[in-house]
């Protein structure tokens, strides 16, 4: 990724003109469960950062101890945005009211689990100093887009899900003993990625897993 364009497309505004722009196609599979989450930024030392939370280890849980977005099930009587906005408030204590809201990625699918995801990107000025994480998450964390963006952190691994085993694309991220992002939040990443590094288009975004060859492993 180039290192100039990168940085000159990492701003809140930048990424609100990008999100503005995108072209949103509906998914396919009406009856999936629909579930929505918040990526949420800020900007830090010239660069941007990210939010990423890691869920508590819990056997009902298919993503019990995995990396992921605030976020959760689309309740009845309420829209995926008041969706992510209820579930990050009641996850870490972030009341994405006062918050600017950017725009939203195209929804995602699942592959292992009959789920359509929406994702709403939010931009805030400084990081909160009374959140608290609830039982389901363990830790949060912020992480810069330079450091995730860093080819040298992408990947391909094995990975347990559901009581199997797969080979997925994935980034380490910095934290030590963290496990490595996959997934649905690593193709909200690889999306954030695309948008800032100045390559981006108004057309679809590209599937990080075709690009890699792992279609079939997504979850």
């Amino acid at each position: 990724m180039n290192s100039q364009s990168f940085h000159k497309n990492s701003t809140l505004a930048a990424i609100a003109d990008r999100l503005e722009r995108l072209q949103h196609h509906e998914c396919s599979g009406t009856d999936r469960t629909r579930a929505a989450v918040a990526m949420i930024l800020r900007e830090a030392g010239g660069d941007l950062e990210i939010l990423f939370i890691e869920r508590a280890r819990d056997e009902r849980d298919p993503w019990s101890g995995h990396l992921a977005f605030p976020g959760g099930k689309v309740e009845q009587g309420e829209n995926p945005r008041q969706a992510a906005e209820r579930e990050t408030w009641e996850e870490i204590g972030l009341d994405l009211q006062s918050a600017s809201f950017l725009g939203q990625f195209p929804d995602i699918v699942g592959a292992n689990l009959p789920v359509r995801v929406s994702c709403f990107v939010y931009g805030i000025n400084t990081a909160p100093l009374d959140m608290v994480a609830n039982a389901e998450v363990h830790d949060m964390f912020w992480v810069s887009l330079a450091e995730i963006a860093d080819t040298e952190r992408h990947l391909t691994t094995m990975v347990g899900f559901s009581g199997t085993s797969m080979e997925v694309p994935a980034i380490i991220l910095p934290q030590p003993d963290k496990p490595v992002l996959w997934g649905i939040t690593y193709r909200l990443v690889m999306y954030l990625l695309e948008e800032t590094s100045g390559s981006a288009s108004s057309e679809p975004l590209p599937d990080p897993f075709k690009q890699q060859g792992i279609q079939h492993n997504r979850n």
